[in-house]
């Protein structure tokens, strides 16, 4: 990746693609206070060094969500992980804990392929000498205003509701078809894909696709989020934290976890350990002071484990 300084319109910028990543580039110049051909010269540059990608993300309904934790003897751990991440059934694939475990989502689109994944392929493969798997039951996304903390600066409260799209409508009770899908998928790849591309990979009219496009938005099946490399903001450690979390207690610690500036995402799941969650801080001695104070103060937590990555070797969908 090139390495590219941020100034202050820089951190705008990617603050207001982290609220809308696909707001044209005349709606984030009027919040910005610059031309659209400054927006689109930076995002350009910001976009070709690698190191920032909107990406759309299917939500449909009925859709599942699974985590897989992986221990295995030292020297495989890393073929393991390369191994999972060349799957197209693999969403993102970290390697932790100092390289000797992997942790590993999917997305599956039918129960086949979720069995093949979770019933056969992990539990035969060498060397795994241990095997856990959560199914997510609730994802829970950081409100975008708090990325001003992660960025050093960003937009005010009221540049961000400028920018906010309206809430989803409902889920529809069917998932997308086939054209749908085609343009999940080149979404998945640029998320800010013109209209042009989506119509031909869906075969279909650029009125047609953008009609699509919109509907999937406001039904909820698709998201936009921000691929957002932690050199770029000079972020030095990333984790994924396992808490377990009374019952009683669940729903009150995931609102307040998710309220935390250093966390990317949260989820409820199931088994003992039934709240996770990603952070990113500046050093280890940021994820220190975290672990010692904000999560120390969420209600009913009985206990959580820590495992930093070493590697990210797969995001979004995307290899890294």
């Amino acid at each position: 990746m090139e390495s590219v300084p941020l100034d202050r319109l820089d951190r705008r910028l990617v603050h207001a693609l982290k609220v809308d990543g696909r707001a044209s580039f005349a709606r984030m110049g009027a919040v910005l206070g610059v031309s659209d051909q400054t927006v689109a010269r930076r995002y350009a540059r910001l976009r070709s060094s690698g190191g920032l990608r909107v990406v759309g993300v299917p939500e449909w309904y009925g859709m599942e969500q699974w985590f897989f934790r992986l221990r295995s003897t030292p020297d495989a751990a890393a073929p393991i992980a390369e191994a999972l991440a060349r799957r197209t059934d693999t969403y993102w694939v970290h390697l932790v804990s100092g390289g000797s475990e992997v942790l590993c989502s999917t997305r599956p689109d039918t129960r086949a392929s979720r069995d093949a994944l979770l019933l056969g392929k992990l539990p035969r493969t060498p060397r795994i000498t241990d095997f856990t798997a959560y199914q997510l039951l609730r994802g829970y996304e950081p409100d975008p205003t708090l990325f001003v903390h992660r960025l050093g600066d960003g937009l005010e409260p009221a540049e961000v509701d400028a920018l906010r799209q309206p809430a989803p409508t409902g889920l529809p009770p069917v998932p997308p078809d086939d054209a749908d899908r085609a343009i999940l998928a080149v979404l998945g790849r640029d998320g800010r894909a013109g209209h042009a591309e989506l119509a031909r990979a869906a075969g279909c009219s650029e009125s047609t696709a953008r009609r699509r496009l919109d509907t999937l938005r406001s039904t909820g099946q698709v998201r936009f989020d921000l691929d957002l490399v932690n050199d770029l903001i000079e972020v030095d450690t990333t984790a994924m934290i396992f808490l377990s979390v009374l019952p009683s207690e669940l729903f009150a610690a995931a609102d307040q976890l998710i309220r935390h500036a250093p966390v990317n995402f949260a989820a409820a799941v199931t088994g003992p350990i039934n709240l996770i969650a990603s952070v990113s801080c500046p050093d280890a001695r940021g994820l220190f002071e975290y672990l010692g104070g904000p999560i120390g103060r969420l209600p009913g937590v009985t206990g959580y484990e820590t495992a930093p990555s070493v590697r990210v070797l797969k995001r979004h969908g995307q290899l890294g």
